[in-house]
């Protein structure tokens, strides 16, 4: 297989949706028929990223069994077992870098339980950042009820400002570089849990982070309630 050029978020327990989350992977949840994760994976390779790197934890072993190698997509999967190596998740940071030997130096990143059915991988978007050399592009989406006050700011020049009057919430959806996980060993080869808001900020304030609004369908699916109103929409 080649380096990968984006990883998908798939080891989180899922507390807030139990009791669906206490036999299935929350990523593995259906909306309108198909697992959450499962619209990255075909997102994604019709963007062309078709290497992709999944982390697990909680139930791990049922993502790999429903997909195996490769999803119906042709995205290829290889699998980064957080649960199976270390006993559980390391957090979002701590998993990417755990799985940083299998991607390349800059790669997508996306949280495998959000549902954004119209997000596009663009190798425009990818090559416009890779030249650009900043150590992360997030994409930010306008306040849901339940993170009223949002995560970070956008300044007029298209820096993420860690301060701002305005917030925004961040999607789970960024193109990062290596250089941010500089301060964890190459591969985290201890299983460090790691949470990535600290490692944006710090390089927000140094300058290092772009961003921009998304403003098409996203949702987190947080609750059992969310699910079913994703299901009961048209």
């Amino acid at each position: 297989m080649s380096i990968a050029q984006a990883m998908i978020l798939a080891a989180g327990r899922g507390e807030r949706m139990r009791p669906l989350t206490d036999t299935c992977p929350k990523p593995l949840l259906k909306v309108k028929g198909k697992p959450l994760i499962e619209y990255h994976l075909d997102a994604l390779a019709h963007g062309g990223f078709r290497d992709v790197v999944v982390n697990t934890a909680w139930l791990g072993e049922q993502i790999e069994d429903h997909f195996g190698h490769e999803s119906a997509s042709g995205c290829r999967i290889r699998y980064s077992h957080e649960g199976k190596d270390f006993g559980g998740a390391l957090e979002t940071a701590g998993g990417i870098a755990r799985a940083l030997p299998l991607l390349a130096d800059v790669f997508w990143v996306v949280a495998g339980d959000v549902y954004l059915p119209r997000f596009l991988f663009t190798r425009a978007a990818y090559d416009r950042f890779a030249a650009g050399g900043k150590l992360a592009h997030l994409f930010l989406v306008p306040n849901p009820e339940h993170n009223a006050r949002g995560d970070f700011g956008l300044a007029a020049d298209g820096r993420a400002l860690n301060q701002a009057d305005e917030r925004h919430t961040y999607s789970t959806v960024a193109l990062l570089r290596k250089g941010l996980f500089a301060g964890v060993p190459a591969g985290n080869p201890e299983g460090q849990i790691v949470k990535l808001a600290p490692l944006l900020r710090a390089a927000m304030d140094r300058g290092e982070v772009t961003g921009e609004l998304y403003h098409g369908p996203w949702t987190d699916v947080g609750t059992p309630e969310r699910l079913a109103a994703l299901n009961a929409s048209p």
